[in-house]
């Protein structure tokens, strides 16, 4: 069974635009890994391997192997690009080489939970989720896959902001952790860093303009029968 977590490379010994659209056309990704002490590497990746890999969630939030003809490299998925008319393409990727020893910043998706027997929803209530992903700092071995946001007990017209998220031991979020030292708060006032994460809100009620119009019209009629009797 194929090793999601370990990505198949070569060295790379050309550069230049040219030599990128080449690759691609044979089937390959460009790619570099960077970081560390050891100078950036270039490398080709298989696209449809590439593309194996990429479908499972965790990749994106997880520690990697890159294999380069033989020799393993610890590393994260720091950047990748997309074809503008195809997801299904990539054009370039960029690994980033891990220090067990020091603090790394990576985007992790969150995993929203418990949505269906939260008491805004059996209120009527729906569930927005203002954020699909947030910006946290860790060791490597702290890293999550994802976070959980439970909504289980979020009222109607309530929200959940990061401050509030239970977060990994040895995981912080960037938002909270560096802008909010440049603001100084008063007691139980919120930094405006300290964004809503997800709400459970009033469904708003559109009505049609010409059945908007048919009702008052119809209620002013009985208006006018009422002031004749």
């Amino acid at each position: 069974m194929e090793n999601l977590f370990e990505v198949q490379a070569e060295l790379r010994t050309d550069a230049g635009k040219g030599a990128s659209r080449r690759l691609r056309h044979a089937g390959n990704v460009p790619a570099i890994i960077y970081g560390g002490s050891d100078a950036p590497m270039s490398i080709t990746v298989d696209h449809n391997r590439f593309l194996r890999h990429l479908q499972e969630e965790a990749f994106y939030a997880h520690i990697l192997t890159v294999n380069v003809d033989g020799k393993k490299h610890k590393v994260v998925l720091k950047d990748l690009q997309r074809h503008p008319a195809s997801d299904m393409r990539i054009m370039h990727a960029d690994f980033f080489r891990i220090d067990a020893k020091q603090a790394m910043t990576m985007t992790v998706q969150l995993h929203f939970i418990g949505e269906d027997v939260a008491p805004g929803v059996k209120a009527g209530g729906l569930v927005s989720h203002l954020m699909s992903d947030v910006e946290i700092s860790c060791l490597p071995k702290d890293l999550p896959e994802y976070i959980d946001i439970d909504v289980s007990t979020l009222e109607l017209d309530h929200s959940i902001h990061l401050s509030e998220i239970v977060m990994p031991k040895g995981v912080t979020l960037t938002a909270l952790s560096h802008h909010g030292e440049e603001e100084e708060l008063e007691e139980g006032e919120r930094s405006s860093y300290d964004q809503a994460v997800v709400n459970i809100h009033t469904p708003r009620v559109i009505v049609d303009e010409d059945e908007a119009v048919d009702v008052a019209e119809e209620a002013a009629g009985e208006g006018e029968e009422a002031t004749e009797e």
